[in-house]
């Protein structure tokens, strides 16, 4: 029982820090302090420098001599190589899933939608950043292959930590939610192609800004 325990504590820290570096909790460059984190879950550090240490495996973060675990950086092919698969997997994905989207998907996905606009009236970038991921994950996956979402979210580890930064420019955060409204209008008619296509304008139109914050 003891072990048991022990492996699932290890998979559920794993998961968090996981899903922090999807969603911009951490930022590139920044070190990631294995008491402070052990601290804020309310766990050992062990079970953090386990989880740390598989996403370094992952290239998701990178060891640092004399430094420690820290937000890897990217360069701008680095940048442009991940887009080139985001606009495959995310584009194709959302239309696969678009004809088995129930009714209470769509529901949820206008209320996220909601959500995501209100968060950039009030700067809330975190709210936004928790609403774009769950709006775009009942997309994914309603298109019902593992495989697509365990790829687009191991893709997501490499562009998470410079999500933050696309507020950092009032008049471009502004314009971050058109694509979704474009989006949801295509879901709603069950035009897969229309969804595919707001997809490719939502990652395409984040890109101009967050490639410019890439070495």
């Amino acid at each position: 029982m003891k072990t048991s325990r022990h492996h699932t504590l290890q998979d559920q820290t794993y998961d968090t820090l996981r899903q922090w570096l999807t969603i911009g909790r951490f930022v590139p460059g920044e070190r990631i302090k294995i008491r402070h984190v052990a601290a804020e879950l309310g766990v050992g550090e062990m079970p953090v420098r386990s989880a740390l240490q598989r996403l370094a495996a992952e290239s998701a973060l990178v060891n640092v001599p004399n430094c420690g675990v820290t937000v890897p950086h990217l360069s701008k092919a680095q940048f442009d190589d991940v887009l080139r698969v985001r606009l495959i997997l995310e584009g194709q994905t959302a239309e696969l899933g678009v004809p088995h989207l129930t009714a209470h998907d769509l529901d949820t996905l206008e209320t996220l939608n909601a959500q995501m606009a209100q968060a950039l009236r009030s700067a809330d970038a975190k709210t936004y950043l928790d609403a774009n991921e769950a709006f775009h994950l009942i997309l994914y996956r309603a298109a019902g292959s593992p495989l697509l979402l365990e790829l687009i979210e191991t893709v997501w580890l490499q562009v998470g930590p410079i999500s933050n930064l696309l507020f950092g420019e009032a008049l471009f955060a502004d314009t971050l939610n058109e694509a979704h409204d474009d989006l949801l209008t295509a879901a709603k008619a069950r035009d897969a192609a229309g969804v595919r296509r707001a997809i490719e304008r939502d990652l395409n139109h984040a890109a101009k800004c967050l490639r410019e914050q890439c070495l």
